[in-house]
C-alpha cells in the first residue's frame, strides 16, 4: 500500500518522476544520501532517483525514536535536494519492505531499468538481490563506494592473530595519512599512550550546536509519534543535522572547538557530558552527509596549521581510516553466521534498566540517560560501562547486540555487530579482540568522577554497599578462564584470583549471586 499521510510536506517540494517516461532509474538507500560517490554517469545523466520509505524496515525492531525520525527526515531532505540540483525524483512509501516496494515499482513500469549501489547492510542486500534475481537484466547493482577499503581485498586475513593495528598501518600507507615517505608523521603509528587522560575537575567542554527542527522534519516526528509511541528512547528535543550543510557546519565546529582535546580526553568519562570532545559525526558518517576521507583529511589539515597536535589527529584517524574499516571488512568476512556467536555460552536476558535507565549505579545511569534521551553515548561508555556489565551479568551478547542496533541513531548492523559480538562481549572466541574488555570499578573510577556520586563504594570489593563491577568483575574472571588464556597476556588475571584467600572467594560468590539474583531482567 502507497501510504503518503504524512509525506505532505515532500509532496509540495517534489513533483513525481514519470518513469513511464524514462528507461533508467536509480535507487538510493536511506543511509547512501551523497551523490558525490555514486558513478559519474549517475550524475552527468541525472536518472531518476527512487527512494522508499518502508515501514516494515522501521518496524522489524523498536528502533529509537529519534533514530526513525533522523533516518527519514535526513532522506527525506535528501531527496528535495536531488530535485533542487536537477535530478527527477520518485518517492515512494509502503507498509512493506524495500524489495516489496521496488519490485512493485517494476512490475508497474515494466521497460525500466534500475540501478542500486550494494547495501551495507546483509538483510537489505539480500533483500535486493532477490528483486535482481527475479527481475534479471532489469536490475543492476554497483560496488558501495562509501567507505575507503574493499572488503574483498582484505576479509580473508580476517581470523584469530589478525589485529586492526596490521590493517590500518597499511591503510595509512595506501592513503598517505599522516606519512613521511614510508614512515609515520611524529615517529609512531599509534599516539594511543597519550590518549587516555581523565578530565580535570572544571574543564570546560564546549556545547555542540543543535538543529532546530525545520517543517519536514517536524511532519516526521508527528509521524513516529504516531506510528511507534512505544518505541524505544524519548523524541523530545529533536536536534540533530538533517543535511549535508547542516552537518558540515558541525564538522567545522568540531574541528575549531574539539577537536584538539579530543585525543587526551578519548577515553574519559565525566557526569553530565556524554559527548565530551567526541565528535558525535558518527550519525552523519553513517549514512553518507559526511565522508570518512573529509574528515580524515580535515583533522589533518588542522594538524599541519598547528590547530591540533598529533595524538588527537591520529586518534581520530585511527578510528575512522583503522577501526571502522576493519569492523566493516570483518562484517563481510563472518557474515552471517556470527549473527548467532555466543563464546561465552551466556544466556541471561537483557538487564530490564538498560531499557528504563532505572539502577542505582551511577555509572550505568550516566551511561543510559543519553541513550534513552539522546540515542548517543561515546565509545567508552559504551564499551567499559554498558558492554562491560552485560559481560559480567552473563547476558545473552546477542541480545545486547540487538539493542545497541535500535538504541543508537548512529548504529547499522555493519558497524555495531563486530564491535558488540566481536570487541566488547568477545562471543567470537577472539577472532576481532584479543581478550573479553571487562573490568571491575577500578576502571571507572579512573576514567571518570562518575564513582564520587555513587550510592555504591568502589573502594569496597564485596559485601552490602560495594560496587557491584568489583565482585562480579572477579567472579567473570573465575568462571571464564578459558576467555582469559585465549591470550597469554591476560592470564594473569586468572593468576591474581587464584592467589586471592578463600574467605575472599567465598565472598565474592555470594555477592555475585546475590546481585544476579535480584537482577531484573527484560521481558518485553
Amino acid at each position: 500500500m502507497n501510504n503518503r499521510l504524512f509525506l505532505k510536506e515532500v509532496d509540495q517540494r517534489i513533483s513525481q518522476a514519470d518513469l513511464h517516461k524514462v528507461d533508467n532509474a536509480v535507487f538510493v538507500l536511506h543511509d547512501q544520501l551523497n551523490m558525490q560517490v555514486w558513478p559519474e554517469w549517475v550524475r552527468e545523466e541525472k536518472p531518476p532517483l527512487v527512494f522508499i520509505e518502508a515501514k516494515a524496515k522501521g518496524d522489524s525492531l523498536p528502533y529509537h525514536k529519534k533514530k526513525i525520525t533522523y533516518v527519514l527526515s535526513s532522506m527525506r531532505h535528501f531527496a528535495v535536494e536531488c530535485q533542487q540540483e536537477g535530478y527527477p525524483v520518485y518517492y515512494y512509501s509502503t507498509d512493506q519492505h524495500y524489495d516489496d516496494g521496488l519490485s512493485d515499482i517494476l512490475e508497474s513500469h515494466p521497460d525500466l531499468v534500475l540501478t542500486f549501489m550494494t547495501p551495507s547492510e546483509w538483510d537489505s542486500r539480500e533483500r535486493l538481490r532477490e528483486v535482481k534475481s527475479s527481475f534479471g537484466d532489469r536490475v543492476k547493482e554497483i560496488p558501495n563506494q562509501f567507505f575507503f577499503a574493499d572488503p574483498d581485498a582484505w576479509k580473508d586475513n580476517i581470523e584469530p592473530g589478525y589485529r586492526m593495528e596490521y590493517f590500518y598501518r597499511d591503510m595509512r600507507k595506501k592513503t598517505g595519512y599522516l606519512m613521511n615517505g614510508d614512515e609515520p608523521e611524529g615517529g609512531e603509528w599509534n599516539y594511543d599512550e597519550d590518549n587516555r587522560e581523565s578530565l580535570p575537575k572544571g574543564y570546560d567542554v564546549p556545547e555542540i550546536t543543535g538543529v532546530e527542527p525545520d517543517d519536514i522534519t517536524n511532519e516526521v516526528i508527528q509521524m513516529v509519534e504516531e506510528y511507534h509511541p512505544n518505541n524505544f528512547g524519548v523524541l523530545d528535543d529533536f536536534r540533530y543535522a538533517v543535511t549535508r550543510e547542516q552537518a558540515l557546519q558541525l564538522l567545522d565546529e568540531f574541528i575549531e572547538e574539539r577537536l584538539a582535546d579530543f585525543g587526551p580526553y578519548e577515553d574519559a568519562m565525566a557526569t553530565d557530558e556524554p559527548t565530551l570532545f567526541h565528535t558525535n559525526l558518527s550519525i552523519y558518517l553513517n549514512n553518507g552527509l559526511l565522508l570518512p576521507w573529509e574528515i580524515c583529511e580535515r583533522a589533518i589539515q588542522a594538524y599541519e596549521n598547528d590547530k591540533a597536535p598529533i595524538n588527537s589527529v591520529e586518534g581520530l584517524v585511527r578510528q575512522i581510516l583503522g577501526w571502522r574499516e576493519f569492523v566493516r571488512i570483518y562484517y563481510e568476512a563472518m557474515m552471517p553466521e556470527v549473527r548467532d556467536t555466543n563464546f561465552l555460552d551466556f544466556d541471561g536476558a537483557l538487564p530490564e534498566l538498560f531499557w528504563s535507565g532505572n539502577t542505582k549505579m551511577h555509572c550505568l545511569q550516566q551511561s543510559l540517560k543519553p541513550v534513552i534521551e539522546q540515542g548517543y553515548s561515546h565509545h567508552i561508555q559504551r564499551l567499559m560501562v554498558l558492554s562491560n556489565f552485560s559481560n559480567l551479568t552473563k547476558t545473552d551478547p546477542r541480545e545486547l547486540n540487538k539493542w545497541f542496533w535500535l538504541a543508537y541513531v548512529d548504529a547499522y548492523e555493519w558497524v555495531v555487530l563486530p564491535n558488540v559480538l566481536g570487541m566488547s562481549t568477545f562471543a567470537d572466541g577472539g577472532i576481532l579482540a584479543s581478550k573479553p574488555y571487562v573490568s571491575s570499578g577500578n576502571y571507572i573510577n579512573k576514567m571518570s568522577n562518575y564513582c564520587t556520586s555513587c550510592e555504591y563504594s568502589v573502594t569496597k570489593k564485596t559485601g552490602e554497599g560495594a560496587c557491584p563491577f568489583n565482585y562480579l568483575y572477579w567472579n567473570f574472571v573465575d568462571e571464564q578462564r578459558e576467555a582469559f588464556e585465549v591470550s597469554g597476556r591476560n592470564s594473569f588475571m586468572v593468576n591474581m584470583y587464584d592467589k586471592k584467600s578463600d574467605e575472599d572467594k567465598k565472598a565474592i560468590k555470594e555477592s555475585t549471586n546475590q546481585f544476579l539474583n535480584q537482577l531484573d531482567r527484560y521481558s518485553g
